[in-house]
């Protein structure tokens, strides 16, 4: 099959936050498959001047590559209802978006956007019982996983480099769990945005993993919003499947749905609260052997059930029958360039982006100010207009483009 896949080159679309993880991921295990595959990059906002010539340039590609699928990892807005349903109108190409963080992003993202694909892959399996709810029968359960180019036998403890690591973003509750170890007499070496060693590639991260006797991953996603109540959503997350494949010990926050996939306490260790995390490294530091148990037992699980060439090969079986080869016909350009004038800003819209960006400003600050008068204009977006957020007509990419 011609696979196109749109998604980020770079983590968040910056350089600066290293390689993108489905970029190094998911097109080398297309390419295991035996697929043809190109690439375009949906997530880099300095290519572009606003979301309409985003779209206007992903267009033209599919008219370039004439697919058989497009894969894609939509954070947002980027592509617009209109631009997948002319593409799904216009020939025999099969539209797959990889939903992530489905825990929390399916009442305000996922089910607005399923309606314009094919196939909406998720991870989150009570994402299968809300879709039903909805009347949407084109989402497929799957899950993260590892790269097969990437997967490692586990160093033993005594060899490893690190006693213990974290690899990610310094948000939430994460710097005050460090603290609290670091307080205990445990030291943990983090690595990524927001700590004093800084992120680092896609080759030092696995190395990293490989290296250490014991990795830490935290399950949550944040804070999010259960209507105008703030909560912490926990979820399996790429790691969990990364760590054990590149070679390394897990300990992980529990997620549901977790001993699915692993046997707990035997192939990977669940910790709940800073008190029994600092109880689980110790006793592992002091008994190296089954540190080293259970991360061979991890890494054996995930090479023989949780690697993406599997998933993947999964999920285009069930896109098969929707494929067929003849070339997609033309792209039909009024209608885009008529969906095109209505992402224009006006005197009225631009006027609101200032007085939303000055108020945002005096309370966040210069630099912080812009974005969170993104992210408040995007709550309430979803929240009363649901779909029109995701159109080239809704305000949260008309006025923030630089800021989504």
């Amino acid at each position: 099959m011609r696979i196109f896949c749109v998604f980020g080159r770079h983590n968040y679309g910056d350089p600066m936050r290293g390689d993108g993880y489905e970029f190094k991921n998911f097109v080398p295990a297309f390419r295991a498959l035996g697929h043809e595959v190109s690439f375009f990059d949906s997530w880099d906002r300095s290519a572009y001047c606003n979301f309409a010539e985003l779209n206007r340039a992903f267009l033209r590609r599919v008219e370039q590559e004439q697919p058989d699928v497009i894969f894609c990892v939509l954070l947002g807005y980027e592509l617009w209802g209109e631009t997948l349903d002319i593409v799904r109108s216009n020939g025999s190409v099969a539209i797959v978006n990889w939903g992530t963080d489905d825990s929390w992003k399916y009442e305000q993202f996922s089910r607005f956007v399923a309606p314009h694909v094919d196939c909406y892959a998720t991870t989150y399996p009570k994402a299968l019982e809300k879709a039903s709810y909805h009347g949407l029968d084109n989402f497929v359960l799957t899950q993260w996983g590892a790269s097969r180019d990437t997967l490692v036998e586990p160093l033993p403890a005594r060899r490893c480099k690190y006693p213990v690591t974290f690899v990610g973003s310094a948000y939430g509750n994460r710097r005050k769990w460090i603290d609290i170890l670091r307080a205990r007499g445990i030291q943990v070496a983090c690595f990524g945005h927001g700590w004093p060693a800084g992120p680092v590639s896609a080759e030092d991260l696995l190395r990293i993993y490989r290296e250490s006797v014991l990795t830490l991953n935290f399950g949550d996603s944040g804070i999010q919003f259960r209507g105008l109540l703030p909560y912490r959503s926990r979820q399996i997350k790429a790691r969990v499947f990364e760590v054990p494949g590149a070679g390394g010990c897990l300990l992980t926050e529990p997620a549901q749905y977790l001993e699915k996939y692993f046997r707990i306490g035997e192939e990977i260790v669940v910790f709940d609260g800073p008190d029994e995390l600092a109880e689980r490294i110790t006793y592992l530091l002091a008994n190296p052997e089954n540190r080293d148990t259970v991360a061979y037992r991890g890494f054996k699980r995930v090479s023989s059930e949780h690697t993406y060439d599997r998933r993947f090969e999964a999920l285009l079986e069930k896109l098969a029958p929707r494929v067929s080869r003849p070339p997609i016909r033309a792209i039909d350009w009024p209608i885009f360039e008529q969906a095109a004038r209505r992402h224009r800003m006006g005197p009225w819209v631009t006027l609101l982006r200032a007085l939303c960006v000055s108020c945002a400003r005096l309370i966040w600050g210069k630099h912080r100010g812009p974005r969170a008068a993104r992210r408040l204009a995007f709550e309430l977006s979803w929240r009363l207009r649901g779909a029109w957020t995701y159109s080239a007509a809704g305000w949260p990419g008309r006025m923030f483009y630089k800021e989504s």
